[in-house]
């Protein structure tokens, strides 16, 4: 995950054979981007029910309970906890991992080879990738997974030398009591590399998967001929540069992870400021597209997220965003960005309960993109939109007998009528949280 050109190609650097996909995603799909504050409607309660949704569910992994069969990571299966990792984000200090910690990130990936491990130990904190010095403990909670490799799709020679590399290392890391995971380039969903091939990526090699696809700051959506309807979940032209299409990017994931009917964790990097280098300056992404990218990720099944932390064009560059809005404060340029960017990670992290249940199928209504959970009574409806705007309709389900809606975080409800109820997404990026009684 260099933030490099390799994360998209352009027309004229085609790696392969054209493989188009049209096949459908497995999984169903505030005026400032949505609510900052922690519902309390999530955490658990001693009288609570436990009433279920009589509905088909989505397909999925197994939530936390996925952890169990790696030793390591046994805080992993903690039901409320979901993994919100940063690139290239040393720590030299236990302030500045509480910082960090402040701000939603619970592990790293990449940092410098001094790192004292102690620093994971004292404050809570994971590491996934190899054993940087001999401070490391080889048997450590705090040291769950292994990093096989970043983009070794787009950097191999060949798909078959890139699976030679990561075979070897699977091979040397046999028998481990760590998982292995691995960062793929959008190559793995578009067109520009054979189906098998991409399948034999996502599936043969790693126990989680991600993504680096940085919509918002990249220059993909504007290159002609447009691409993006031969993704595995097809990204519409008009809506290229919205949040939903990081939600895509997660399903197109799903879609080439669900070939071998077995399921494994789905994360997606998300850019906290610049995504880009090797073209000229785009834009910066923006606290409130940085919050919704999240959220679109989340709603899409994303079973985790890791924020790509450098800024490599443009006027406000920097080898580690998190750290200079640490150092800097307001004066630094990528402040706000850090900011949203703790906010958002917070609110999915108070969630958490109920994002690591089963998700429900449902269709609410047209022009929605939406993840439908339940928990101690009551039903949880994660929306955004398509990347349109405007107001939705939501039908219900049947068992939900609720006659207000909770907005959570937002402190407002919404009245049902008609077992149905409206909002507004004013923005693209606007995303909302319902609560209502099943």
């Amino acid at each position: 995950m260099t933030g490099s050109l390799l994360a998209c190609t352009s027309p004229a650097e085609e790696q392969g054979p054209s493989a188009a996909s049209s096949e459908s995603p497995v999984a169903v799909v505030d005026e400032t981007g949505g609510p900052t504050s922690s519902p309390s409607a999530a955490k658990p309660t001693e009288k609570a029910t436990q009433k279920t949704l009589n509905l088909p569910r989505i397909e999925w992994e197994g939530g936390p309970a996925f952890w169990k069969k790696f030793p390591d990571a046994a805080d992993w299966t903690d039901p409320a906890f979901f993994p919100v990792g940063i690139w290239f984000s040393g720590i030299s200090s236990d302030a500045e991992a509480q910082w960090d910690k402040q701000h939603g990130i619970n592990f790293y990936i990449g940092m410098h080879e001094g790192t004292n491990f102690a620093l994971f130990e004292r404050n809570d904190m994971y590491w996934i990738g190899d054993k940087l010095n001999p401070t490391f403990k080889d048997s450590s909670r705090n040291w769950p997974g292994i990093f096989m490799d970043d983009e070794v799709d787009g950097t191999a020679a060949s798909p078959a030398e890139g699976f030679r590399k990561l075979q070897k290392i699977k091979s040397d890391n046999a028998g481990t009591k760590k998982f292995l995971y691995t960062n793929y380039t959008q190559l793995v969903i578009g067109s520009d590399m054979g189906r098998r091939d991409q399948e034999r990526y996502v599936n043969d090699f790693a126990d989680a998967v991600s993504l680096d696809m940085y919509w918002y700051t990249i220059p993909f959506c504007d290159w002609k001929p447009y691409r993006g309807t031969l993704y595995a979940d097809p990204v519409p032209a008009r809506t290229c540069r919205t949040a939903s299409s990081y939600g895509r990017a997660v399903n197109g994931l799903t879609v080439r992870d669900a070939v071998d009917g077995r399921l494994q964790p789905r994360w997606m990097f998300i850019e906290n400021f610049n995504g880009l280098s090797g073209h000229a300056h785009l834009s910066y992404i923006t606290p409130e597209q940085l919050k919704a990218a999240a959220m679109s990720s989340v709603i899409n099944e994303a079973r985790g997220l890791l924020w790509f932390n450098q800024s490599f064009t443009g006027p406000c560059q920097s080898s580690g965003v998190l750290r200079e809005a640490q150092t800097k404060g307001s004066s630094f340029c990528g402040h706000a960005q850090i900011e949203a960017m703790g906010q958002v990670n917070k609110f999915i992290h108070s969630l958490a309960r109920v994002i690591n249940t089963q998700s429900y199928k449902w269709n609410f209504g047209s022009g929605l993109d939406t993840m439908l959970k339940a928990q101690n009574g009551s039903a949880y409806i994660f929306a955004m939109t398509d990347g349109t705007t405007g107001q939705r309709t939501f039908k219900l389900p049947p068992e939900v007998s609720g006659k207000s809606v909770e907005v959570v975080g937002e402190n407002r409800t919404i009245d049902v009528s008609d077992h149905s109820f409206r909002d507004s997404f004013p923005h693209e990026y606007t995303y909302h949280v319902y609560r209502i009684v099943i």
